[in-house]
């Protein structure tokens, strides 16, 4: 499931939740919606988990 490692990121992170959306997807209702239920596509989540991923290395590279 992709919200649970979402809502872990944004925890660890500190991220405000639309700005999260906005860099992950260029969606700033992304997080809000899955909450909600929305269903995202593989390719939302391919794109959100690379986002995330990326985001870690450069913070560790810092």
């Amino acid at each position: 499931m992709l919200l649970p490692k979402i809502e872990k990121f944004i925890a660890a992170t500190g991220m405000p939740v639309t700005k999260f959306g906005r860099l992950a997807a260029h969606d700033p209702r992304l997080i809000g919606d899955l909450r909600n239920g929305r269903d995202p596509r593989p390719a939302m989540v391919e794109r959100v988990e690379h986002f995330m991923n990326n985001y870690w290395g450069t913070v560790h590279a810092a």
